[in-house]
Formats: C-alpha cells, structure tokens, sequence
C-alpha cells in the first residue's frame, strides 16, 4: 500500500498547484455535485460529507460549496456522471483516472490524449482496475503503538506510518465508522476518503521514467473533468 501513501503525499502537493491556478474549487465542486445525489444533506449522506469535508480543509468558499449540492436539485442543470478511465503509463505502471463530466465525448478525447502524448495507452475496461482494491483512506497526525491500537480496535484493516503521520486503510463500508472512531478518541484526522489502492506497487528507480510517468499525471490532472487518479507506483522522491 505504499504507493498509495507516497503518491498522496505527491497529490497535496499537486493539489496547492491546483488550487493556485483555481482548478481545485472545479474539481471540489463537481465532487460535492456527484455525491449529493444520494442526498443533499451532509448529516446522512456520508459521501457528501466526505467531498464537503475536503472541500473546507482546501478553503473552498461555503457559497461555492452549496451551489455544488443545488446543482443536484437542479433539473435544468446539466447533470454530471461518475467515468473510471483506466491505462498504463511509462514503465508499465497502473493507472485508474475518475472523472465527473457532463460530455463523455469531450472527456475521454482528452483523457486518451494525456496518455499518448506522455508514453502511456487508455487500456478497456477491466485491464487495469483488477489490480486496485476500494478502500477507505485515513490520514491522520500521529504514529506509535498507541495510535495503532486505536486504529485497530476502531475497525481498521491496517496502518502506515508516514513521517509523523499515519494513513488508516479501511474496508469501504467501514470508513465512516472508523473515522468518527478515530475522532472521538481525540485523534486529529487530516483527511478521510474512499479510493483505489494497489494490490501490489511497482518501484520506479530510473529518473527518465520517473519524469516521464510524473508528466503523464500532470497532463491528466490538467482535465477539468478529472477528480482523481490512482496508481500502482512508487517513485523515490529524490528522483523528482
């Protein structure tokens, strides 16, 4: 799973770039619309919540916030579906991209161009996604035992240290349960989300490659339509 937490360490980083360029509060805001329509209501739609939590820890304006759940309740608005596109990039590495668009013909055009243009190939559906199970993702300020047995105890699966975090994997139905545990014991949550990690992770020790595969998730992160991306690598970050 180290490949999950080094490439969401990557993503912050990419995420401030996001939000210095105003990209961020679109890709936010298409989270938030998607997720409301379970439920407009943060309180019982856990989803919502999540996309909502995120949005406020990245300064999202509350106005903003609620235009993205009204878009829901709005029939005129053009109305978003959730995409997984899955590929292969330099090196042979995993990739699984999820957008939110309104236009599948605008949207994979240039989500297909992000891979060729940088060594990678869209793959058909199913070729990827195999080797990524869904998981609950919890990034929390700590590490030790103490935190480890809280974790545990909470209900989840497993836990990594990072630095002087620590990332709490969850099984998907369980993440809601976890975190409020979490919380509830005092522990700072920094993030909590449902994502894609890799079964096994490809190491990527050769700086050509690794410039080239990081070019590939800019030039995907750069799709308005794209919410995320999952990979299957690790990348040393003195190769960066």
């Amino acid at each position: 799973m180290s490949g999950h937490s080094k490439w969401s360490t990557i993503k912050r980083e990419k995420g401030a770039k996001d939000a210095a360029r105003g990209a961020l509060f679109t890709k936010l805001g298409n989270n938030i619309a998607i997720a409301a329509r379970a439920g407009t209501d943060p309180e019982t739609n856990f989803a919502l919540r999540l996309a909502v939590d995120k949005a406020k820890a990245s300064n999202m304006p509350m106005a903003n916030i609620q235009r993205s759940i009204d878009r829901a309740k709005d029939k005129d608005a053009a109305q978003l579906q959730e995409v997984l596109y899955e590929g292969y990039g330099p090196g042979g590495v995993a990739i699984l991209v999820e957008a939110a668009t309104d236009n599948i013909n605008r949207t994979y055009p240039m989500v297909k161009l992000a891979f060729s243009k940088h060594g990678g190939n869209i793959a058909e559906k199913g070729a990827v996604a195999f080797q990524f199970d869904r998981k609950g993702v919890i990034r929390v300020k700590g590490i030790g035992d103490e935190l480890m047995l809280q974790a545990l105890d909470a209900g989840a699966d497993d836990v990594q240290e990072e630095g002087d975090e620590s990332v709490v994997y969850t099984a998907a139905g369980d993440l809601a349960k976890v975190r409020d545990a979490l919380r509830d014991a005092g522990v700072e949550v920094i993030e909590a989300e449902l994502s894609y990690v890799p079964n096994t992770v490809i190491e990527i020790t050769d700086k050509d490659t690794a410039g080239k595969i990081m070019r590939l998730m800019d030039a995907l992160d750069e799709v308005d339509d794209v919410t995320n991306a999952h990979v299957n690598f690790d990348i040393d970050e003195s190769l960066l």
